[in-house]
């Protein structure tokens, strides 16, 4: 049975806001955030495009039917099911399976492998990383000189991996079998780059590098990516589900921070671990408040705070037990202009919405101040 007393009814994502930007799996990937207790603003920063009427998959598919290659990397599973599926409509499925049986096929990793299997086809290994690097040391390893490489792309090009083989003497075939495009509304991903550049997201997840590239050439696009760099550099967190969907964004010069396993549900849970691990926690007129996206944890319980009071709640928590002006509060309002009876109405709503009005000192004259403890005083003194 639920107990009240010893389990919040929040949950740990609870009062933080998370961007998804995912095309494929958002709906899961969303599912997972929620019910942990996160906001989510879903913007899917591309789509994807099939190429099954596509010249270069046919070539590449008849070309490998030609001359079977040494080594044929297959690199997602979505992919792979894909280009079997497109040959089948060629009439050149039976043709191209027939080929790969008589390759050296590298999965790289197991959902790639259980389409291999669905093919009827077996892969000759797969790295435990998941990672395509590995593959590419692999091959590096054993030597390919002289070697013809079958590579299936993933959506883009990959110019480090085919570059890399090409380099130690390979003869590299890519197969593309789909392609990322931007999205054809771009409304919701232009809300979720207002969202992050005016602090109102917490973290954005990316699921892959193209979705990472394409809210930058987005953000680009509108003038906005140094605010959008910003954003992500101090206020809103990156989170990859692994090194190869960081790329764009490290190349920008943006910290990100990745699961161990490139899987959604560790991608969450890190998440869970991350977001409230930044959030402010302070002893405040004898009560625990811990400060997160747009929402307060008083004791325990969750109150919802409009954003110009969390606006407000910030600049006072930046340096906790201290008097700020009303001035200084003005200017931290967004869109107050000049009127600082805009602090007095704003500051009335917060403490309304945080269910303890004691929290918050009036200092006549002055301004306003948070309730520190005084156990706490000499702690935050210099904060």
């Amino acid at each position: 049975m639920y107990d009240e007393e010893q389990q919040p009814e929040h949950g740990p994502l609870a009062g933080f806001t998370v961007g998804v930007t995912a095309a494929r799996r958002a709906d899961e990937l969303g599912a997972l955030l929620q019910r942990r207790g996160a906001g989510v603003l879903h913007a899917p920063a591309l789509r994807i495009v099939p190429l099954a009427d596509d010249s270069e998959l046919l070539a590449a598919t008849k070309e490998i039917i030609d001359q079977v290659p040494d080594v044929v990397v297959a690199t997602t599973a979505i992919g792979f099911r894909g280009w079997v599926e497109a040959a089948d409509g060629w009439g050149l499925g039976e043709q191209l399976l027939g080929r790969l049986r008589g390759a050296r096929l590298l999965a790289r990793g197991p959902k790639v492998k259980g389409a291999i299997r669905a093919a009827g086809l077996t892969e000759e290994w797969s790295p435990s990383s998941e990672s395509l690097a590995e593959v590419l040391d692999r091959l590096l390893e054993e030597g390919v000189d002289g070697h013809r490489i079958a590579v299936q792309l993933h959506g883009e090009p990959l110019p480090g991996f085919v570059e890399s083989l090409r380099a130690a003497g390979a003869e590299v075939l890519p197969v593309p079998v789909y392609r990322w495009m931007p999205p054809e509304d771009l409304g919701p991903l232009d809300r979720l780059l207002d969202a992050a550049v005016t602090r109102g997201l917490d973290a954005v997840t990316f699921t892959s590098a193209p979705a990472a590239a394409s809210l930058l050439s987005r953000a680009e696009d509108r003038g906005l990516l140094d605010e959008l760099l910003s954003a992500l550099a101090h206020d809103v967190l990156a989170a990859c589900v692994g090194p190869v969907t960081a790329l764009p964004l490290q190349a920008h010069g943006v910290q990100t921070v990745q699961p161990e396993r490139f899987r959604l549900g560790p991608l969450v849970q890190l998440l869970c671990q991350e977001l409230p691990a930044r959030a402010r926690s302070l002893p405040v007129a004898g009560h625990r408040m811990e400060i997160r996206g747009h929402a307060v944890l008083v004791d325990d319980d969750l109150r919802p705070v409009p954003p110009a009071g969390m606006a407000l709640l910030r600049a006072l928590a930046r340096r906790p037990g201290w008097v700020v002006a009303r001035a200084d509060l003005l200017r931290a309002l967004p869109g107050a202009g000049r009127d600082e009876h805009a602090v007095e109405t704003a500051m009335a709503r917060l403490r309304t919405a945080l269910g303890a009005p004691k929290l918050i000192q009036t200092v006549v004259k002055r301004g306003y101040r948070l309730a520190l403890d005084p156990a706490a005083d000499e702690k935050y003194a210099d904060a």
